[in-house]
């Protein structure tokens, strides 16, 4: 039987910051249309995570490798993993004042596809992105994420996915401030765009967001350290017992 090369295999991971070590051996495979949740209390190295997988210089790899299509990305420089086809989409995202999402999508997709396209083959593409996202046209002439609100923020991030059109889109803590509505517009975008031809890795503290969004795996992180993975109801068994229920398995 044909092996399929893992989309996304960290392999016995460590990472610091400030010299601090903060995850102690992550292990995790995924494949091409796979929805992987990360789950686990705050702290316990979630967000490191995501930004060790982008390439953070701030996030230092001290041991193990990140192996992204077959290729070890470890060493890889942050463009270098978004036009490989990777994609973070942030907690708290920045603003860009003065520059416009249909600019900035512009950029960022002739960067991933080595394509110059004009202004007006962005706007036509990112317009049947928010058309098929719910979202008002006059969005693509706003400032990225200049007075949007929390729900905003987030559905611009998803704007983006469909656009760049990702191979994984690595999700950190996406539900953070968001009311449930917001939530909802925000699951419903990332249900149209999971796929065979796309993984996602979406990183959050709550069950509530898997209300929405069925994982194919749930992995629980408690200091550093993946304890437990399982399927769907992993997630519910960690509403109704918490997080106290794994922190033994964290320490032995």
């Amino acid at each position: 039987m044909t092996q399929t090369v893992p989309l996304l295999a960290i392999e016995d991971l460590h990472v610091t910051v400030d010299d601090q070590p903060i995850l102690r051996g992550v292990n995790l495979t995924s494949h091409l249309g796979e929805i992987h949740a990360l789950m686990g209390p705050n702290g316990s190295g979630k967000s490191t995570l995501a930004k060790a997988l982008m390439g953070h210089p701030a996030y230092r790899i001290t041991s193990g490798r990140v192996l992204f299509k077959g290729e070890d990305i470890t060493e890889a420089d942050p463009p270098t993993r978004a036009n490989m086809g990777m994609f973070l989409a942030f907690q708290y995202p920045e603003e860009i004042p003065g520059v416009s999402v249909v600019n900035f999508l512009r950029t960022a997709l002739s960067n991933r596809t080595g394509i110059d396209y004009t202004v007006l083959e962005l706007r036509l593409r990112v317009m049947d992105a928010m058309s098929s996202l719910g979202m008002d046209s006059s969005f693509a002439d706003r400032y990225v994420n200049q007075g949007f609100s929390g729900g905003e923020r987030k559905r611009n991030e998803v704007l983006q996915m469909a656009v760049l059109e990702p191979d994984l889109a690595i999700m950190d803590e996406t539900d953070s401030g968001l009311d449930i509505d917001a939530l909802r517009i925000v699951a419903e975008g990332v249900n149209r765009l999971a796929g065979s031809e796309r993984g996602f890795l979406i990183i959050t503290h709550y069950q509530r967001l898997l209300d929405y969004i069925t994982p194919d795996t749930v992995h629980v992180l408690i200091a550093g350290r993946i304890v437990a993975s399982g399927g769907a109801g992993l997630a519910h068994r960690l509403e109704s017992e918490g997080y106290d229920a794994f922190r033994a398995a964290a320490v032995s």
